[in-house]
């Protein structure tokens, strides 16, 4: 299969930059695989799709603000970016400019942070991150919400800032250790959960702390040279009961986002059935595998090349995604993580 053949045109101007207004006010095309029609509505109607015959899987990581910065003593600018913490308070990360930090380095970020350079490994530095009290409380004050580099907006404007550190993240995540969002989960509002709960529709969470592989572009000519980052996940003994039991009842398994279904996936091929675990993910779902618990997928416009593109191929077949591209393309449909999304069912 050739990295060409999930290539596909998006105007510039339908990447968002900001989310909708309200988060379920998002639009929502609705695909459905058996007849291959395409139904426009918004993610708060999703109520007239669901049942009590559907359970609902979130992924309810938490982005943590991973980018840091810090000038030295010349001025110069330092961007840090935290990508996963190894052993404690020591993490691998990205730094830019790369030739402006040696080895030994301390960086100061702010009063409260300071981050000492360790070891090179080539692209990425080791560094320890040197503070008092709780990390995370600390990385709220002096950290930035990662976005995706498709989001080009200045990232000193306190009002943007504000507003990322509120969208760039679910209303239900609870589990620190991302640095991107699940953001198929971004257009849920408590209210709406409720609401689902309300008329029967079961849900219950997965932890998977999305990694900067969800960014990585995929190289190879023949996608199936290519190698997934590993991403570290958990299912609890609640969630591995409520969803065997939902299995049990014929109700229909319906994963929010890309990383839910790589969890999900991860689990069934390794175990052969949801089990309680603490494991890590490699999975690269493309077209030809065969989906093994998934019934039903929300999930965002994706970019082109991309992993989560051939995934989401693999559920629905690649000639029906493209084609529902084409036509969010020519509604208007805002695209990736604070774009608007598809249900297929």
């Amino acid at each position: 299969m050739l990295l060409e053949e999930f290539n596909y045109n998006l105007p510039e101007e339908l990447i968002a930059q900001v989310p909708a207004q309200k988060r379920d006010m998002s639009k929502m095309l609705v695909l459905d695989r058996v007849n291959k029609t395409f139904i426009h509505k918004h993610f708060c109607d999703i109520t007239e799709f669901l049942t009590e015959n559907d359970l609902l899987v979130l992924n309810d990581t938490k982005v943590i603000p991973a980018r840091l910065y810090s000038h030295k003593e010349t001025g110069a600018l330092i961007e840090i970016f935290l990508v996963r913490e190894i052993e404690k308070d020591i993490w691998i990360s990205l730094i830019k400019p790369s030739k402006r930090v040696k080895e030994g380095m301390l960086l100061k970020v702010s009063d409260e942070l300071s981050v000492e350079i360790l070891t090179k490994d080539e692209d990425k530095w080791h560094v320890r991150l040197i503070y008092e009290g709780n990390i995370f409380e600390v990385l709220d004050k002096a950290g930035h919400i990662p976005l995706p580099p498709y989001i080009e907006r200045k990232m000193t404007d306190d009002e943007y800032k504000n507003l990322d550190f509120d969208r760039y993240q679910t209303v239900f995540a609870s589990k620190e250790g991302a640095v991107a969002a699940p953001t198929a989960g971004l257009h849920f509002t408590k209210e709406l959960l409720d609401k689902l709960e309300k008329q029967g529709t079961q849900h219950c969470f997965v932890t998977l702390n999305v990694g900067l592989g969800t960014f990585k572009p995929v190289k190879c000519e023949n996608i199936l040279d290519h190698k997934m980052d590993s991403e570290s996940f958990e299912i609890t003994q609640e969630t591995a009961k409520i969803i065997n039991q939902a299995k049990k009842d014929g109700k229909n398994i319906v994963a929010v986002g890309t990383t839910s279904v790589r969890t999900l996936e991860t689990v069934m091929n390794k175990y052969g059935k949801i089990v309680p675990v603490k494991d890590s993910s490699e999975l690269f779902i493309y077209p030809g595998y065969k989906f093994k618990i998934v019934d039903k997928l929300i999930t965002n416009f994706h970019l082109p090349k991309s992993t989560l593109l051939m995934l989401v191929s693999a559920f629905a077949s690649k000639k029906y995604i493209f084609k529902a591209y084409k036509e969010a393309i020519k509604n208007n449909y805002r695209f990736y993580s604070y774009g608007d999304c598809m249900f297929i069912r």
